[in-house]
């Protein structure tokens, strides 16, 4: 269900993008109005669930993270119970940054970070391995060309 959100809504929730760790008090006069209801907006964007959390964005190169993969995952059942057991199992593997379900080819879909190629290797013998895991495409990076951490908002 699609968010019923105003123009004051919508300024909120683009300029958090653009800086969460901005003032109420700042944020309030970005958008043009008082801070007490600003804050209040927000508050009420968060238990609506729009607005889910707050992170720092981190240089996985810096802290010594060189490798970027994707991993193509396909199953041998699709049924609903392995597929849930399948996406459990990705919760645990700390190397997968991000995991979609897919229609097609593939099931599923898993962003990995890992310090060395050696670590990468492993990951991929052990996601291999896994129970109902039927095939493993993986891609390693060569550079980024765009990341874009936010919804794009007017």
């Amino acid at each position: 269900m699609k968010a019923n959100l105003d123009a004051i809504d919508w300024k909120i929730l683009k300029e958090l993008q653009a800086d969460g760790r901005i003032t109420n008090v700042e944020l309030a006069r970005r958008v043009g109005i008082s801070a007490p209801p600003c804050l209040r907006r927000v508050r009420g964007l968060e238990e609506a669930g729009i607005i889910t959390g707050y992170r720092a964005l981190v240089d996985e190169k810096v802290l010594g993270f060189d490798v970027t993969m994707f991993a193509m995952v396909g199953l041998s059942s699709q049924a609903e119970a392995d597929l849930s057991a399948f996406a459990a199992r990705v919760q645990g593997w700390a190397t997968v940054r991000e995991c979609y379900m897919l229609s097609g080819e593939a099931d599923f879909i898993l962003k990995c970070v890992a310090p060395t190629l050696r670590a990468f290797q492993a990951f991929v013998e052990e996601l291999t391995s896994a129970a109902n895991v039927e095939s493993v495409k993986t891609s390693l990076t060569i550079r980024r060309i765009k990341d874009e951490a936010v919804v794009p908002i007017g």
